[in-house]
């Protein structure tokens, strides 16, 4: 316990931190100012927190969602006040879709600075909307008993709710003096108050784990999927109600689930391209349907999904409407920990079932497999070569945009492979660098697969390199704008398609990474690609591999590719 006893703001900020850690928090990311430099010190005294500086508020608040997203411990944001904290706005908003427990503080002025064109002052209140799932605005700091309980009562329940519903916001007036300048205004409360006592606040109950699912009888059928989606777990408990039922996983690549299967699982890589098959729609058609995480990015098995409109049960460990399909649904909120697997024998034709979907798969993979070969400038080349090289104990953070949906399509089922993650709860790609550097931070080596245009869109994030205590390698596929426009209706309406919307630039990649004094490379082809991969992956410190590609006829590649696979998929099923 490091509690400061010199003035009324450094005692208040002390008992926060202190209050912060046993409830959990373990790292805080702090952007320099004024208004917050009483809980700055605090936090950075702390001997249980680490705390990182990061200039940018707005990289700041990625790099603690990478934090946040792989430990799972809720984090401290903190920054000063103005408009400083409108930049964490962004990162909040991921972190609100995909639950991440981020704690944002923005110190203010006191309430009677407000109002009166005092300096770097705006009005704060409810700063985040919607996008945070508790606000409260502490008092003003006393040196009294009962607001230091109610501080400590009121952080504790922040960050229970961080961890439970995602992002919370915090608006933290101070008045002055802000240094820890000793005036005895707290040096009383310092013999007054049995501190150990005082943190002695018991734990709310945990409910007992592991109750048995009892599944009704619709999810007894005889032909029913299971659709492993990110935001779960690492895709076991999919496989094994895949395995314990005698239905197929069709296992997004965030998931998890296409590594690692065991002997009789039968894990869907290719579905993206199987159901746009109309034949393989028809025959592949379930009667029942369980749904663990987040749906896929697949638009063609959402579309199949809802036109299906069999019965699913949707495990989220998310509260709230987590059916974007509107289907007939029944939501589970849970955790994985508190649902186990139910001993059932499969169904009786489960065999044939699986069977059919294994023969598309073969016939979809087929074509999918050969194109590091024959479509060697293809980004999605390049994409495959990297998820199959990437091994356990390494992490692979993909952007949104074209590289999640590459990930997707290509990403095959192998006996291992790496983590996966990405921000997919608002499917950005703002702050992409920034969370990667946060998610390597600390933990494993972790590879960034981005578009040109997501990573020059978080460049502030290269400011954080320097600071990295870990290994980052960023794959960047330069293609010269955003080429997943290329795939939508309005590419044929050029003008205005490629000022407006493929974006292009120029941007000499080289150039950037030595101004921020970052290592950097280029290459040609997916070979060279995992050859780097294998020699670079764990290196301390970050470094950046280029590679350029075609858009406009990378469109055409996915679309001929596409196209052949699902035609393989339907006459592997005649």
């Amino acid at each position: 316990m490091n509690l400061d006893f010199r003035n009324t703001n450094a005692l208040w900020c002390s008992v926060a931190a202190e209050t912060l850690w046993q409830a959990g928090v373990r790292h805080a990311v702090i952007s320099p100012g004024s208004r917050n430099t009483p809980l700055t010190l605090a936090l950075v005294a702390h001997p249980g927190i680490a705390t990182t500086p990061v200039l940018d508020e707005r990289s700041a608040a990625f790099f603690g969602l990478g934090i946040a997203k792989r430990t799972g411990a809720p984090v401290v944001l903190l920054c000063t006040s103005g408009s400083a904290g409108a930049h964490y706005l962004p990162a909040l908003i991921e972190a609100r879709e995909s639950g991440a427990p981020l704690i944002a503080i923005t110190a203010d002025r006191p309430p009677e600075m407000r109002d009166c064109a005092s300096g770097q002052t705006i009005d704060q209140q409810k700063l985040f909307g919607s996008f945070v799932g508790f606000y409260h605005e502490l008092a003003v700091p006393e040196p009294k008993v009962e607001l230091l309980r109610y501080l400590r009562q009121t952080l504790r329940h922040a960050v229970t709710r961080a961890i439970a519903d995602g992002p919370v916001h915090l608006n933290a007036p101070f008045r002055d003096p802000l240094p820890p300048i000793s005036d005895g205004t707290a040096a009383a409360l310092a013999g007054t108050v049995d501190w150990p006592v005082f943190f002695q606040v018991p734990d709310a109950p945990i409910p007992e784990p592991g109750a048995t699912l009892e599944l009704p009888a619709a999810f007894l059928a005889s032909r029913g999927i299971v659709v492993a989606g990110g935001g779960w777990d690492d895709g076991a408990m999919a496989r094994a109600f895949g395995a314990a039922l005698g239905w197929p996983v069709l296992a997004d690549a965030l998931s998890g689930a296409r590594f690692g299967a065991g002997d009789g699982e039968t894990i869907i890589a290719g579905y993206d391209a199987i159901l746009r098959s109309a034949h393989a729609a028809a025959v592949l058609r379930p009667e029942a349907v369980l749904v663990f995480g987040e749906l896929p990015t697949s638009k063609v098995l959402r579309s199949w999904l809802a036109g299906v409109a069999a019965p699913t049960l949707h495990f989220s460990a998310l509260a709230g409407n987590r059916d974007g399909l509107h289907g007939r649904t029944r939501s589970v909120h849970a955790t994985p920990a508190k649902v186990k697997i139910p001993s059932l024998n499969p169904v009786v034709c489960a065999a044939d079932w699986k069977r059919r979907w294994s023969q598309a798969e073969a016939a979809a993979q087929d074509v999918l497999r050969r194109i590091e070969n024959d479509e060697p400038t293809f980004e999605g080349a390049f994409t495959r070569a990297l998820s199959r090289t990437l091994e356990r104990g390494q992490t692979l953070f993909v952007s949104s945009s074209m590289p999640v949906r590459d990930l997707e399509y290509f990403t095959p089922v192998r006996p291992s492979g790496p983590r996966i993650m990405a921000n997919r709860g608002a499917n950005g790609i703002d702050g992409i660098l920034s969370t990667a550097l946060g998610v390597a931070q600390g933990g494993e080596p972790v590879v960034l697969l981005t578009g040109d245009l997501a990573l020059l869109h978080d460049t502030n994030g290269f400011l954080t390199a320097s600071r990295l205590v870990g290994s980052l390698t960023i794959v960047v596929i330069n293609n010269a704008g955003g080429g997943i426009f290329g795939h939508l209706p309005i590419a044929k309406f050029n003008p205005p398609f490629e000022e407006y919307w493929a974006t292009p630039q120029t941007v000499d990649f080289a150039r950037l990474a030595a101004a921020y004094g970052v290592a950097y490379e280029q290459v040609g082809n997916p070979a060279e690609l995992s050859a780097r991969l294998r020699a670079q992956v764990g290196e301390p410190g970050v470094r950046v591999i280029e590679v350029r590609t075609d858009r406009t006829q990378d469109v055409a590649t996915r679309q001929k590719l596409f196209a052949a696979a699902a035609e393989a998929a339907g006459l592997s099923l005649v």
